[in-house]
């Protein structure tokens, strides 16, 4: 199996409506023989949406990966000292991730596992998905694309009649960019259309 062997820490930060999608990659990469820790973010731990209940969700991370989530800042921290993971992939990385991430605020679990995880220049796999990357997070999008170590799942506008600045990984793409990130190299090409 391709991930057979491969630690990879699994953040989700709450773009609620793509949690379904994050869960069938989950299952993909475990079956795929990867050791996934879940790490998920604040609101994903406490936010009842219409799109589901929190505790439900981190039930299903749990049944997954057969591993509690790391939901703590103090939880996060050890990740880069004890070399947790080979990579940490941010699916779905929100807009309000995303902004942090690109002006070094760490204020989360996920950001602290990031933050944490590349001191070791380990790769960092995001899959954004965001009402604002053509807005203002433009500028915070353009900066994580050229920082070292930080590998983008291929994106592209997911309804740009309604939601023009709009952006949405596609998620069905993260686990080959995983495996480009852990080669260093960023999957190609990384703009994709929504068909």
């Amino acid at each position: 199996m391709q991930f057979d062997g491969l630690k990879i820490g699994f953040a989700v930060t709450g773009s609620h409506c793509t949690l379904s999608e994050i869960i069938k990659v989950m299952k993909r990469l475990v079956d795929e023989g990867a050791d996934v820790t879940p790490i998920i973010t604040y609101s994903v731990e406490s936010t009842d949406t219409r799109f589901g209940k929190a505790q439900e969700w981190e039930q299903q991370f749990r049944e997954i990966t057969k591993k509690e989530s790391i939901h703590t800042i103090v939880q996060a921290e050890p990740v880069g000292p004890k070399k947790m993971f080979d990579c940490v992939v941010i699916a779905p990385c929100t807009g309000n991730t995303l902004a942090k991430l690109a002006n070094g605020i760490i204020d989360t679990p996920v950001l602290m596992a990031a933050k944490s995880h590349l001191r070791n220049l380990r790769p960092l796999v995001l899959a954004i998905s965001t009402n604002d990357g053509l807005g203002l997070n433009a500028r915070n999008l353009g900066t994580l694309l050229i920082t070292k170590n930080i590998y983008l799942v291929p994106f592209g506008q997911d309804a740009p009649q309604v939601k023009a600045n709009s952006l949405v990984a596609h998620m069905e793409k993260v686990p080959e960019t995983i495996l480009m990130a852990c080669a260093g190299k960023q999957i190609q090409p990384v703009l994709l259309d929504y068909r």
